[in-house]
């Protein structure tokens, strides 16, 4: 099947599922985690209706921007981001997704400090504790939302996670249920309803985690197909 087809099938998906809560697929931003695929496919994510565009990798960002990948559409960062390439980052990503620690947090107040502007971010949350991943903890999220908050240079648009792989099909429900309750709880309590995205959900597992209330899921093999780690 082609991208435009297969952004079609997993729209078809996402509407489904988000019915199920009095929503519809129109309500969910779709991200196409476009790792490992080049400037054309972006294009073609993007002629199909594609909401936006994740990159995981600084330098393969980098070099597709240099080649118009994203044009027309937003870009976001969504993986793993190293303190020493923020500044790579920062001004480019409309929405950097993955901010999970506290120096990483400053590391972007400060780059988006000198260059004068506000980033948009989400705070990360490792919500199964493990420890291979970044992300603050759910006992650490509150605070760390109290912290970016001060931030001038910083906005915090909402959170974001990746939950364990799961074993067995609907394996991460709890897990997005807790999100939920995170997510309501520090919207509330910290930003006064003003944040906007809880994003979790991907290509194996975005259907349960709309129905959790995901608002953002970020899908790159079910649009993109498989990816040949082998290059």
């Amino acid at each position: 099947m082609s991208i435009a087809e297969n952004i079609a099938a997993v729209r078809q998906q996402m509407d489904q599922a988000a019915r199920e809560t009095g929503r519809t697929g129109a309500d969910i931003i779709l991200v196409g985690a476009s790792k490992m695929n080049d400037a054309a496919a972006c294009q073609e994510a993007i002629a199909a209706g594609i909401d936006a565009l994740g990159e995981n990798r600084v330098q393969e960002m980098t070099a597709k921007l240099a080649e118009n990948a994203y044009e027309g559409r937003p870009l976001h960062f969504i993986g793993h981001l190293q303190r020493n390439k923020v500044r790579q980052v920062v001004g480019k990503a409309d929405l950097i997704q993955s901010v999970g620690s506290a120096e990483l947090l400053q590391e972007i107040e400060k780059a988006a400090g000198r260059l004068e502007l506000c980033q948009d971010i989400l705070l990360e949350v490792n919500i199964g504790g493990e420890a291979a991943k970044s992300g603050f903890s759910p006992d650490q999220i509150h605070a760390a939302a109290e912290m970016a908050r001060a931030l001038p240079h910083v906005q915090v648009r909402g959170l974001m996670t990746i939950p364990p792989v799961a074993a067995e099909p609907h394996g991460n429900l709890a897990y997005f249920e807790k999100m939920r309750w995170l997510y309501v709880d520090i919207n509330a309590k910290i930003y006064d309803n003003k944040m906007e995205y809880l994003s979790m959900g991907m290509s194996g597992d975005f259907a349960d985690a709309i129905r959790c209330g995901s608002n953002m899921i970020r899908v790159g093999t079910a649009i993109f197909g498989a990816r040949d780690y082998t290059k």
